[in-house]
């Protein structure tokens, strides 16, 4: 009777086998971190982040520069909390990741805040991401998206473009205060224009053709973006903390970093960031400042596009060039202060763009180190004409 039972056992399993073999594969599509779970905004909000931080814990980590670290020690020091200063930084190096790890080490904090410009929140951020702790952005510039993202730029000890890193989410808070990021000298807004505007032209490149509905989104966000920046950018340059002022804030560092995140890594970024990835390598370019790179490699980007007949391309770059003149973004290798560059440098420059993990093979095309060459010193150059 047990031998049977055991026979009629082993014979269901047998049956079942083949349903469980046939069951559909589920497909795993990417997780996108798309924005801070939480967004304070407003003028001298930043005199809040003291109670906000209770529900982290007890001690808190401050990543920040020189002079953000003095902001800081305004900010906090009517807080019961116990509040470490790393060391001021102002790159996101391996050096600087690894002295950090070691200090989180010894201190054991509850949450990181991170206060300054893009590289310094990039390490904060990276920093609790390596450490799984929550964190505290505080832009102090309008000048990137960094305070949103979940990315993170990595450069070598000489100031180059080395890797990025995918975070896992987004700041668990984000601060925008506007009486602080008024402060920042006015260039640095301007490069934020530079570097949220590439949006657009990156990801309507790479992403216009998509059939997907949020990557859909993120190309019509970027439009718009584009269109905000197109509008108000010389009425926020001329009046800082004026209305038009906060809206070219919340476009470069808010909205530019949601497109991002939307959209995800292809709508991000294409040849625009890979020239100015490229330009790192440059010691002469360490004093230009990111979005003036992608400014410009916005016009190499379009020059490149013009090369394969695109009018549609020629017309957007000589538009942007009015604006750019307009605002004071760089529209030549002069503007950008390396009018002394030499053609071998050039040349290597053009290779390092077209590398094989390079974001410039996000084109519809394929793009070779001369093309690159040709379009770096012709980007004020007439629209070309095809037979």
């Amino acid at each position: 009777m047990a031998k049977n039972g055991e026979n009629c056992m082993v014979k269901t399993v047998v049956e079942i086998l083949p349903v469980v073999e046939t069951l559909p594969v589920v497909e795993t599509l990417p997780i996108l971190a798309i924005a801070p779970a939480q967004l304070l905004r407003g003028n001298g909000i930043l005199s809040q982040l003291p109670k906000y931080l209770s529900r982290y814990g007890n001690k808190a980590l401050v990543i920040a520069g020189k002079t953000a670290n003095q902001v800081a020690e305004i900010y906090l020091s009517n807080t019961d909390l116990e509040i470490i200063y790393a060391e001021a930084i102002a790159d996101c190096t391996d050096q600087n990741l690894a002295m950090l790890r070691q200090l989180v080490q010894q201190e054991s904090p509850d949450v990181i805040i991170g206060i300054g410009g893009g590289k310094v929140l990039d390490t904060a951020k990276l920093i609790a991401h390596q450490s799984k702790l929550p964190i505290i952005t505080v832009p102090t510039t309008g000048a990137t998206c960094a305070a949103w993202t979940a990315l993170s730029n990595v450069y070598n000890a000489d100031g180059a473009f080395d890797y990025d890193v995918t975070l896992d989410r987004c700041p668990d808070m984000m601060i925008v205060d506007y009486d602080l990021i008024a402060t920042a000298p006015k260039r640095t807004l301007v490069s934020g224009i530079g570097d949220a505007i590439a949006k657009w032209y990156e990801s309507s490149v790479s992403s216009g053709s998509s059939e997907k509905t949020l990557v859909i989104a993120a190309v019509q966000e970027a439009r718009i973006l584009r269109d905000i920046l197109f509008q108000k950018s010389a009425e926020a340059i001329a009046d800082p903390n004026g209305q038009a002022w906060h809206e070219v804030v919340d476009a470069t560092v808010c909205l530019a970093g949601a497109i991002g995140g939307l959209g995800g890594a292809s709508c991000r970024t294409v040849a625009a960031h890979a020239v100015h990835n490229a330009l790192t390598h440059l010691p002469q370019a360490h004093g230009i400042l990111h979005g003036e790179k992608v400014a410009y490699g916005i016009l190499v980007q379009l020059r490149l596009e013009e090369f394969q007949g695109n009018q549609l391309a020629a017309s957007s770059r000589h538009q942007l060039l009015k604006f750019y003149q307009e605002i004071g973004l760089p529209t030549s290798l002069v503007d950008l202060g390396l009018s002394q560059i030499t053609i071998a440098e050039l040349e290597h420059i053009a290779e390092i763009a077209c590398q094989t993990n390079s974001d410039i093979h996000r084109l519809p095309f394929s793009v070779s180190p001369s093309q690159v060459l040709a379009a770096m010193v012709s980007t004020t150059g007439a629209i070309l004409t095809t037979a």
